[in-house]
Order: structure tokens, then C-alpha cells, then sequence
């Protein structure tokens, strides 16, 4: 069975996508230089938001997630898994982590992308705050 949630959100001047094992996408409109994972903001989405079928598909043990980013005609393709330990939880923010760690912003693990692996051509359009970013969420099980 296959579970797709779209997410649309937008860019800022502040993003830098350099942090080595995670990335996150928030509703929050700032971002500070400390966040060298947020690669979107303004996201109509949280992990709480996301709708019933895919955080249950996402809970199955094995689940796949795959997350499409699409900006301005690129594409970046991240592969990464669900764990019956997903919370969805956090009203503002979502993770994908490298790591198995697992809290209520966490929406994927094992992921084989973090925002320093992201396109530099894809963080370089996400600089623009007027750059709408689609993220597509896939749950496979």
C-alpha cells in the first residue's frame, strides 16, 4: 500500500543546508543562522498535521518513505524508512534523520539524505524567500 502527502513551503534568505545528519522543514516563518537544517519554511504543514493514513502507514514495521523535494524544476529523491515508534507530534516542525533517533519531529529515519547532501543548485533557489517549495511525502509498506 502506498500513502502520498504533499507539502508546500518556501524558501529564506537564512537557509544554508548544512547539517550533516538531518533536515527539517517547519510552518515557523523565521529562521535563524543557527538552523543549518532547515532547508523550508512557511511549510502548511507539520508533523502533527499529516493526515491519519500516512503517519499509520509510516508506523509499519519496514515502511518506506521516499521524499520528493521539487524546486523550480529540480528534483532532489530522498530515501529513508518509518518505525512503529513515530510520534508526530510537533505542531510547527518535521525531521528526516540519517540516525535512528525518533521524537515527536521526526518523520522519517535511516534516511540516505541530509540537508548537506541536498543539491547546491536546490539550496541556492531555497535562498529566495519568495521560492515555493512542494516536498512529497511517499509511504510504502
Amino acid at each position: 500500500m502506498e500513502v502520498v502527502e504533499e507539502v508546500i513551503a518556501f524558501g529564506h534568505s537564512l537557509t544554508r543546508s548544512t547539517h550533516k545528519t538531518t533536515f527539517e522543514i517547519t510552518r515557523d516563518e523565521h529562521l535563524t543562522e543557527r538552523g543549518d537544517c532547515v532547508i523550508a519554511v512557511k511549510a502548511n504543514k507539520s508533523a502533527r498535521d499529516l493526515s491519519r493514513e500516512f503517519k499509520e502507514a509510516a508506523k509499519k514495521p519496514n515502511s518506506e518513505i521516499t521524499i520528493i523535494v521539487e524546486v523550480e524544476g529540480d528534483v532532489e529523491i530522498v530515501k529513508a524508512f518509518g518505525s512503529p515508534y513515530l510520534m508526530f507530534t510537533h505542531p510547527t516542525e518535521m525531521v528526516v534523520r540519517k540516525s535512528n533517533y525518533v521524537c515527536g519531529r521526526t518523520i522519517a529515519i535511516k534516511a540516505t539524505k541530509a540537508a548537506c547532501d541536498l543539491s547546491r543548485e536546490i539550496v541556492r533557489k531555497l535562498q529566495n524567500p519568495e521560492q515555493k517549495v512542494k516536498i512529497t511525502l511517499i509511504s510504502r509498506f
